[in-house]
């Protein structure tokens, strides 16, 4: 076998379809099959189940994709490395975060490191969610990922930066927004704007509010945080976020953000696939945001 076909198997396993991986690899459903039939003659196992609608991995498969994603991950890893050391301050920091980040965490940092490292570059890729920011620092398509935090799991590192308290975020016309704080109790029943379930923090927020036999009700789903304050804003419902400083102040006069400092903080931060193994420009990126988060006023 060879690593162009171990690198197919796992595009074909991300995507879930041999066609997908073909757009993917900018290459023939024929060529990704014979990638795949190759692996499998060499192995003597079926690696993949074809389904209606795509292929998923069989058991063999499952651990073969396993393998494959951290290996690739650490040979990518050491390859960007070398060419950083071979290019001195000339190299590049990846970064994968849900689209509002940035403008919350990390302006300032990006301000402060291209002034420190004017040669390098920074690349920002979006994901949907926390999920798929674990999975590309798995395939090693990234150095970084700022996530919230979760349960830990074995192929990266979590290091938390900022607890980011909750609030209701209503419009300033809304019969709460004089209350000076928010009972999860309230919350019954109610009718929010939140994330997708699959998100990490609408799941932790779920789990919180049912410890305390709470189950609101979801009825608009939002990608991002800034959107679901915007619609509360708007009076168009009620959002249950995080405490992010951009929406405080007289900036936003038609907004108000109610604690409920019953609920656990929501904790955010980097994943990485080692601390130890990050390369220098990296991890100044990374402890350039810590410091900037520090630093800024009502951020916690």
């Amino acid at each position: 076998m060879t690593l162009d076909d171990l690198r197919v198997f796992a595009v074909v396993c991300r995507t879930g379809s041999l066609s997908a991986a073909a757009r993917d690899l900018t290459c023939t459903q024929s060529a990704v099959s014979q990638h795949v039939r190759r692996l499998e003659r060499e192995i003597g196992l079926s690696l993949l189940e074809r389904r209606p609608r795509g292929v998923v991995p069989t058991p063999a498969g499952r651990r073969l994709h396993s393998a494959v994603t951290e290996g690739l991950g650490c040979i990518d890893h050491a390859l960007r490395q070398l060419e950083e050391l071979a290019h001195a301050d000339g190299g590049s920091v990846r970064v994968t975060t849900g689209a509002t980040t940035v403008r919350h965490f990390m302006a300032a940092a990006v301000v402060d490191f291209r002034r420190r490292f004017p040669q390098a570059s920074l690349e920002f890729q979006t994901e949907p969610s926390s999920r798929g920011c674990f999975d590309a620092l798995a395939a090693g398509s990234v150095d970084l990922a700022w996530v919230t935090l979760g349960p830990s799991i074995r192929s990266a590192e979590q290091h938390p930066v900022v607890e980011l308290p909750w609030a209701l975020a209503v419009t300033a016309r809304d019969p709460l927004a004089d209350r000076a704080f928010i009972e999860p109790a309230d919350l019954q029943d109610a009718r929010l704007i939140g994330l997708p379930e699959n998100s990490t923090a609408r799941a932790q927020l779920g789990s919180w509010l049912a410890e305390s036999g709470i189950r609101p009700v979801f009825d608009t789903s939002v990608t991002d945080w800034d959107t679901a304050i915007l619609l509360a804003e708007l009076g168009l419902g009620h959002a249950v976020v995080p405490t992010l400083p951009d929406w405080s102040g007289p900036g936003h006069p038609d907004l108000r953000l109610i604690p409920i400092p019953a609920l656990p903080p929501l904790a955010a931060g980097w994943a990485v696939r080692r601390w130890d193994a990050l390369s220098p420009l990296a991890r100044a990126f990374a402890e350039g945001v810590a410091h900037h988060c520090r630093k800024r006023p009502g951020m916690p």
